[in-house]
């Protein structure tokens, strides 16, 4: 396991870090559902012990779908009845979407439960390692239409992250990189996970920019 990764997971250990991560969207109320926040390590990066070969992977979720249509998330889903817990949940979900199976996947730590207003999901968040990282397709393709590996370099880069503005009045920090816009509940817990490890650089919250269309066709956080 990359270094930086052995930090995240001892940093995760700790349920104030958790706690700081979801913040005011922490909740015990809601369906429960799980995602898995899943780092890769470019095999053609050397372990210096920074981020340099650090990615993440990110699902786009289908436009057909009539909840977040189009937006970049997490791969998950609701926590079935034959789901052992929100770990299991959200690795079974990865293996459905992305074809990632729970054998390749080292669980760095359980974030605590977080409120998707919009969909009245409470998520728990699980936080892993993929061993042995691949090129991925969509294995659902109705919910899924791409799958991305983002390097964090780029997310942690203060020259590609503004605020994004939703029409109805709210907003939260954003990341783009090449032309792809993360926003919402997953924006929030990236916001809040990269600040927990302690890779957040200093970025001015202040420039604030419109959802692009491929990103927004409804009014979901």
């Amino acid at each position: 396991m990359p270094s930086c990764l052995v930090a995240l997971r001892d940093v995760l250990a700790d349920p104030a870090a958790g706690r700081e991560v979801v913040g005011t969207r922490a909740t015990d109320t809601g369906r429960s559902a799980a995602v898995l926040i899943l780092f890769a390590w470019d095999p053609n990066a050397r372990d210096d012990g920074g981020i340099g070969g650090l990615r993440l992977v990110i699902i786009e979720k289908s436009s057909r779908l009539r909840k977040h249509p189009g937006q970049l998330a997490f791969p998950g889903g609701g926590i079935e009845p034959d789901d052992p817990d929100a770990v299991a949940a959200a690795l079974r979900e990865a293996a459905e979407e992305i074809g990632v199976h729970a054998e390749e996947v080292e669980v760095l730590g359980v974030l605590p439960a977080a409120m998707v207003a919009v969909s009245g999901y409470r998520v728990t968040p699980v936080v892993g390692w993929w061993r042995t990282p691949r090129s991925l397709v969509p294995v659902d393709t109705f919910e899924v239409a791409a799958v991305h590996a983002i390097a964090v370099p780029d997310l942690v880069d203060p020259a590609l992250r503004v605020t994004w503005e939703h029409p109805a009045g709210y907003s939260g920090p954003a990341f783009i990189t090449d032309d792809l816009y993360v926003w919402g509940f997953t924006g929030h817990l990236l916001d809040g996970l990269l600040r927990a490890a302690g890779w957040e650089e200093d970025w001015d919250a202040g420039v604030r920019t419109s959802i692009p269309r491929r990103f927004f066709r409804d009014t979901g956080q």
